[in-house]
């Protein structure tokens, strides 16, 4: 390797959250975009941590209050594009613990519990299908694909699960 390569990273999150054998899902409308079920989560600001960052997408999409203590981590998904040096990673995490009640007019999408078994029956996009079952694996996991920005194929994907 010669030298160091600049890098743009953008730092996601998504957390799903645990009662029992349910699990809380957003239905996301085509009008926002990624339509269909999947957990709640986004962007992580500046100056906060990944786990801060967790805990409030979590807060604002949904209503409910998560300690950073009570967040499992699961893993990470990574989508990393050469033609533009860009790296997109979420940091996925499972909460099991949680206070407060459901918001009435969430603002990604309708909020349902869904039972963990049937979740995968539910519309998702592919990428959150793959992804969702190694939320409740033991250990955790990493996904790593390669994207090819100008013919808009995976070059390659490599999904592992760790200790």
């Amino acid at each position: 390797m010669s030298g160091l390569q600049k890098v743009e990273c953008g730092l996601y999150t998504m957390c799903l959250v645990q009662d029992e054998d349910r699990v809380l899902l957003v239905n996301r409308p085509d009008k926002l975009g990624f339509p269909g079920y999947l957990g709640p989560g986004g962007k992580v600001e500046i100056p906060e941590s990944i786990a801060e960052g967790t805990v409030r997408e979590l807060w604002e999409e949904t209503g409910l209050r998560v300690k950073p203590e009570d967040l499992i981590f699961k893993g990470i998904d990574e989508y990393v594009v050469p033609q533009t040096k860009y790296r997109y990673m979420v940091f996925n995490y499972l909460a099991k613990r949680y206070e407060g009640e459901l918001l009435q007019n969430p603002p990604e999408g309708e909020l349902v519990w869904v039972n963990i078994q049937e979740a995968l029956e539910l519309p998702m996009q592919p990428w959150f299908k793959r992804r969702f079952p190694l939320f409740f694996e033991e250990g955790t996991f990493e996904i790593s694909v390669v994207w090819d920005e100008d013919a808009k194929v995976r070059l390659e994907e490599k999904v592992k699960q760790l200790g």
